[in-house]
């Protein structure tokens, strides 16, 4: 279970950084912190989740 919730993380912070990016080019700085802010935390979530299950994950 733990692998489809570290597929939709890593989509969402990958579109978070797209995001990020976007924000820069239109100098917009409350959608840079709420992008970074997101793709940080969902990024997070992503690695820890690869740390404590491993790829793929151990089904125990």
């Amino acid at each position: 279970m733990s692998w489809i919730l570290m597929l939709i993380f890593g989509l969402i912070s990958i579109i978070c950084v797209v995001g990020t990016f976007q924000s820069i080019k239109d100098k917009n700085p409350l959608a840079i912190l709420f992008h970074f802010g997101g793709a940080a935390i969902f990024g997070w979530f992503v690695i820890m989740t690869v740390i404590n299950s491993g790829y793929p994950p151990v089904h125990h």
